[in-house]
């Protein structure tokens, strides 16, 4: 007998609970969690799946706005159906070791089955209609999906929703069956909770799995109740990878607790060997496919208003990972829509066909890091080049893009030097600067020359505000992504 987890999360909006089915599902299958079941109730929603259904909406989308009905497409299978609050919504995540979509559908109705004819009502099968239903008239939908052996979406039970909404669709492209409820059926109130527990009892006997109350697995997702731990299981879950981790940054701690995080593409492997960086150097993997989605989904469940792509260099790849780029801004534009994206690219080996895609998805943010003077090039960037570094911010900026860059200090650079590097930045067009102290990863990295004081950075700072960037944010603990939010939104051209 295997264990479940079970959580329930009261009122979820269907985006969300899909969002949110679609990290664990993604957690499953990388076996970071295990099967568990979510009970909610959705606020009033018209569902729309792989079967269609659009002609099976009566009402004109007007009417169902002012009715507060919202409608949404799946990938579930079945056609039109509805939610709301009263309807009790069962969704499993759970790894089908034989892969059988079809008995695990058997065993959600045979769960309701069970639950009903508890309360004493005569449940049954309609051949070739899937649910459950009383006579003629349809008391549970069900609709499963299945991906790389992974379910999602589940059972609506209608105990006691407002029936009247149901009118407003021709529930499952079904025109000659009715719809009721547990209230209906019964002539009286129903208590919810008792309907709940009933289920999950059925549902344990059915499914042969003790079920065991987990408030901690899913609710971390969201930011703010459990602090840094929420984004690490998050990122833990969607299989993805952060700068704030792999670069150990200093700041990690508190750019968690915050729910944030800078994310790092196209894997954990540089093909470049800056003696400066912590990235893990060596042959990288292909590019994932699903990781622009995942980045997407992490992003949204986070709420970030302001999200920064970044990305390890990738020499192999002939657009040096441009696409994967743009395929990931267009994902996280997809799923927030309201949000501001940065880039931080590599030098894409000052390839124009690279630069020129990343041009044409607009981030409000281009930022390329020079990283530290050209004199320290051949010791701390070998790979790299200064001119190309300058002449990549300069196109991005001929293009009407806002471009940023960093420099790292503390590694044998004088005064001059850095003067110099600031007024190279400003005569490429860059706008935004972020300085902050180089300290060694490991011993294997390059040691710190001198440790700067306080007093220094505020003096590139003013000196960077002299010669004309519109922002310089500057200290011993700051990083190319340091509070990126707060910088994009305070920027004035």
């Amino acid at each position: 007998m295997g264990t479940v987890a079970v959580t329930r999360l009261g009122v979820v909006e269907y985006r969300e609970a899909l969002r949110l089915q679609e990290i664990l599902a993604e957690a499953r299958r990388r076996e970071t969690t295990g099967d568990l079941v979510l009970l909610l109730q959705h606020p009033p929603t018209v569902t729309l799946g792989r079967g269609g259904g659009s002609e099976d909406i009566l009402a004109p989308r007007e009417l169902l706005c002012q009715k507060g009905i919202a409608v949404h497409e799946t990938d579930r299978g079945g056609r039109a159906t509805y939610h709301g609050p009263g309807q009790l919504v069962v969704y499993p995540i759970f790894r089908l070791p034989d892969g059988n979509a079809h008995v695990h559908a058997w065993r959600l109705e045979e769960t309701v089955i069970r639950l009903l004819a508890g309360f004493g009502l005569r449940p049954r099968r309609l051949k070739g209609h899937p649910g459950v239903w009383v006579d003629e008239k349809k008391i549970a939908a069900i609709g499963i999906a299945v991906s790389q052996g992974v379910t999602t979406h589940g059972l609506a039970l209608n105990v006691d929703p407002l029936m009247e909404h149901f009118q407003v669709i021709v529930p499952c492209g079904i025109a000659d069956k009715g719809v009721t409820s547990m209230r209906v059926e019964l002539g009286r109130a129903v208590d919810f909770a008792a309907v709940e527990e009933g289920l999950l009892k059925s549902f344990a006997g059915v499914f042969d799995v003790k079920l065991v109350e987990d408030y901690e697995r899913p609710l971390p997702l969201k930011p703010g109740l459990a602090g840094g731990s929420a984004v690490e299981f998050l990122l833990e879950a969607l299989g993805l990878n952060t700068v704030c981790q792999s670069a150990g940054c200093p700041n990690i701690g508190e750019c968690f607790a915050h729910g944030t995080a800078t994310f790092m593409i196209l894997g954990s492997r540089c093909t470049r060997g800056c003696r400066f960086c912590a990235v893990e150097k060596g042959t990288p993997s292909p590019p994932d496919r699903t990781e622009p989605r995942r980045v997407a989904l992490a992003a949204a469940q986070l709420g970030l208003r302001h999200v920064v792509i970044t990305s390890v260099t990738r020499d192999d790849l002939s657009d040096g990972g441009a696409g994967h780029f743009v395929a990931t801004v267009l994902a996280v534009r997809e799923l927030l829509p309201r949000a501001t994206v940065e880039v931080l690219v590599p030098d894409f080996r000052g390839s124009l066909a690279a630069l020129e895609k990343m041009i044409a998805v607009s981030p409000e943010i281009f930022n390329h890091n020079l990283e530290t003077v050209p004199r320290l090039y051949p010791q701390v960037r070998p790979g790299a080049d200064y001119q190309r570094s300058l002449g990549v911010l300069a196109f991005a900026h001929k293009a009407r893009l806002v471009t940023k860059s960093g420099l790292m200090l503390g590694l044998g650079e004088t005064q001059e030097e850095v003067l110099r590097t600031m007024r190279d930045l400003r005569r490429a067009g860059c706008q935004i600067l972020t300085l902050g102290q180089y300290l060694q990863p490991t011993s294997h990295h390059l040691e710190v020359a001198e440790y700067l004081a306080p007093e220094k950075f505020r003096d590139y700072q003013q000196a960077g505000k002299a010669l004309g960037f519109s922002a310089v944010i500057a200290g011993p603990f700051v990083r190319s992504s340091y509070h990126a939010a707060q910088v994009q939104a305070e920027y004035q051209p």
